[in-house]
């Protein structure tokens, strides 16, 4: 049986079914709600009930305490509706963000790529074009599994959207990349579903951009990059991709061919532990190094994008400070498992 949402202030009604989440419905409909970990421990869901009744499903008591639940909150990515619901959600406008429906696709496996010794391209040619927003995310189902999926970064930009492509690094013990990994093959069938995220460039601000990248966290500002250029963006963009070796090193000629080709466009590739007689170049140390080398400390007047493991988001943070660049003009986006979503984050980047 499906029930009606009404989601205040935007005074929209839209039809939920039975074993649907409230997060997932709006989704669907092209309702963007704040969001994280989707395992309903982060909270960043959580919206106010005004009227009717919901299950709150498996949202953790930390989360979603007891005295929360009796004032009418739930968690929008674990609750279903158990009758007609209106429900109060705190939604930002933002004028450079598409709402873009979330549908599923059926694709087929064209060809896997060894990227790196622990990344791999998959590109995926799908059924019927993917529309996304550079930046965003998709779940890719795990056939290894029945009802598992696992989100990862769409590494093409938005004009190849027949065919995406996906680099994904495997995870020591993890079983969604471990079957892609190992098991998957090109001609194999894959259903994904998308797309996902609220990492884009605020293009109306129209600064210069600084993407910060680590390891596969390259995907989304490859993404965003090559849109960027191949529409022209008219503001100066410069990316710092940090890796531990040339050989972790991916997708560097592109980079650099990218580079000579636009002029706007700065490239600077760090090694944080090449072997000291390698023929490498360029800069030695970690990717938040290069750029305060780079920008000599001062980022005023910019806009940063970041994507990498969580330790290398926080050091980039932090120098980004240093450098005079506060939270409005510092975006990032971390995927959250179950364990990540239960770690401390800082306060001052709860929204992002």
């Amino acid at each position: 049986m499906a029930y009606a949402l009404t989601i205040e202030p935007l005074g929209q009604t839209l039809e939920v079914e039975d074993d649907q989440t409230v997060l997932d419905a709006c989704l669907r409909a092209g309702i963007w709600l704040p969001h994280a970990c989707c395992h309903g421990l982060c909270a960043t869901c959580k919206v106010q009930v005004v009227d009717g009744e919901v299950d709150h499903g498996e949202a953790s008591d930390f989360a979603l305490m007891d005295f929360e639940r009796d004032e009418g909150k739930t968690l929008a990515c674990c609750a279903r509706l158990q009758s007609d619901v209106t429900i109060e959600a705190d939604i930002d406008e933002e004028p450079d963000a598409r709402n873009i429906p979330v549908e599923d696709f059926h694709g087929t496996v064209t060809r896997i790529e060894q990227l790196t010794p622990t990344i791999k391209g998959l590109f995926v040619e799908l059924d019927r074009p993917l529309d996304f927003q550079a930046g965003q995310y998709i779940n890719l189902d795990i056939g290894a599994e029945p009802g598992m999926s696992r989100a990862f970064s769409l590494a093409n930009a938005p004009s190849n959207g027949n065919e995406v492509e996906l680099n994904i690094r495997i995870v020591p013990g993890g079983r969604g990349t471990t079957w892609i990994h190992e098991s998957l093959k090109a001609g194999d069938r894959v259903k994904l579903s998308g797309p996902y995220g609220r990492f884009f460039v605020r293009e109306s601000a129209a600064r210069p951009l600084i993407f910060m990248a680590g390891g596969s966290g390259l995907s989304s500002p490859r993404s965003m990059i090559l849109d960027l250029l191949a529409r022209g963006y008219a503001q100066p963009i410069t990316l710092v991709y940090g890796a531990r070796n040339r050989a972790e090193l991916y997708y560097h000629d592109d980079f650099v061919a990218l580079a000579a080709a636009h002029p706007a466009f700065s490239y600077v590739p760090a090694l944080s532990d090449e072997p000291a007689g390698s023929d490498w170049d360029g800069f030695r140390g970690f990717a938040h190094e290069a750029a305060l080398a780079h920008f000599r400390e001062d980022f005023r007047g910019h806009q940063a994008y970041l994507c990498g493991p969580p330790v290398m988001i926080d050091a980039c943070i932090n120098a980004l400070m240093q450098g005079r660049l506060f939270e409005r003009d510092i975006h990032t986006e971390k995927f959250f498992s179950a364990a990540d979503a239960q770690q401390v984050r800082s306060p001052l980047f709860r929204k992002i």
